[in-house]
């Protein structure tokens, strides 16, 4: 065997053991386009997921600076080569995508492509995803230099192996929102169980206290007292079953594998992009661990229901014993004075008392038009 398919066979299975660390999507994705960059020495790789409306649910990119990729716009269509790709399931190696007749142009800030390889990526008959790369680095004069016959042999090695890993995350993603359905469900017997009776009993001695308000105040005043020791039972119960519910992720996972799953969700689920980084981060008190993720939970829910921002940031890292969230988006923004004149809250009382609940600080920057920075910081154990 020469050097040359040594050295193919070598970066093949290095990018398959890369593939096989990760069981999030995003980031099998990410390693299965810088795989197939480093693999075939490209300047360009990106990988598209379709999803059912005649786009990509998700589109990862290698080679492109963020700066670019944020310039280039919305998520590309399936038109031209492609849709090709996707519909026809069949590899696509061409000398200059350019002079190829299907091709329909990009935007202004896209980077310039000449050689072309495409490839789809299938789960038996199913095309679940599709691999392209775009100039192969090395001398062009003439025109005489791209990707070769192997290339797609090798190519095609690492989409097969690309659809066992983007198939297992996906296994694994649904388990994991089978695991958060189930939890839902025991909560909602826990709280029926638990508060529900309380809730009734509650009920039945208030309308008591008001029918004997009138013809004996004595009583209707026992029965009143009576509605605030129930009131009070009910509420130890539900606060005893919400704390229960501590979410299974994080004593299997940590806060920073589950805020960072959580929030690929989001990214799949929303037309935002929503980006998570953490940093230096080491487990935290189980009270800690679960405010921070409360409160992410709710400044997220606000951002990308409200702000209409199209980039929203989180990132958690490590500050002295402790750890600081921080959710950034460069959305509509609001005036937090007029939000409490009017009333509304916008979740900011939930987020402050489980920060304060914690021995934690909590911070809220926004303006009309400027977006909006939540920070929060809690102290390690």
């Amino acid at each position: 065997m020469s050097q040359g398919p040594r050295s193919g066979l070598a970066a093949v299975s290095a990018a398959l053991l890369a593939m096989s660390r990760h069981l999030e999507v995003r980031d099998v994705l990410k390693t299965i386009v810088a795989s197939a960059r480093d693999l075939l020495d490209a300047e360009y790789a990106a990988l598209g997921v379709p999803d059912d409306h005649g786009g990509f649910a998700q589109f990862v990119v290698d080679g492109v600076s963020d700066a670019r990729w944020k310039a280039i716009g919305p998520l590309p269509r399936q038109h031209g080569i492609l849709a090709a790709m996707l519909h026809e399931a069949r590899p696509e190696r061409l000398a200059d995508v350019r002079e190829d007749p299907r091709f329909e142009g990009w935007p202004a800030a896209h980077p310039d492509m000449s050689d072309f390889l495409g490839l789809p990526i299938r789960d038996g008959d199913e095309v679940i995803g599709a691999l392209f790369l775009a100039n192969k680095n090395c001398p062009k004069p003439d025109g005489g230099c791209g990707f070769t016959e192997e290339d797609e042999e090798l190519l095609a090695i690492l989409a097969q192996h690309a659809a066992i890993a983007l198939t297992n995350a996906r296994l694994h993603e649904r388990s994991r929102e089978l695991t958060i359905a189930e939890e839902r469900s025991r909560l909602a017997h826990e709280l029926h169980d638990a508060v529900a009776q309380k809730l009734f009993s509650l009920r039945l001695t208030a309308q008591a206290a008001a029918s004997l308000v009138d013809r004996d105040p004595s009583r209707a005043k026992g029965e009143l007292q009576q509605v605030a020791a129930l009131a009070a039972e009910a509420a130890d119960e539900l606060r005893a079953a919400v704390v229960e519910l501590r979410p299974a992720a994080l004593d299997e996972d940590g806060l920073q594998a589950t805020l960072r799953t959580q929030i690929q969700v989001l990214d799949r689920a929303h037309t935002a992009r929503v980006t998570f980084a953490g940093r230096n981060l080491r487990a935290l008190p189980a009270a800690q661990e679960e405010a921070v993720l409360r409160v992410a939970q709710e400044a997220l829910h606000n951002a990308l229901r409200h702000s209409g921002a199209p980039h929203v940031d989180v990132t958690l890292e490590r500050r002295g014993a402790g750890a600081v969230l921080r959710i950034t988006d460069d959305g509509s923004g609001f005036d937090p004075r007029a939000v409490r004149r009017a009333g509304r809250h916008l979740g900011l009382v939930s987020m402050r008392d489980r920060t304060d609940g914690v021995g934690g600080t909590l911070t809220v920057e926004s303006a009309p038009g400027k977006g909006t920075t939540v920070e929060m910081e809690v102290p390690g154990g």
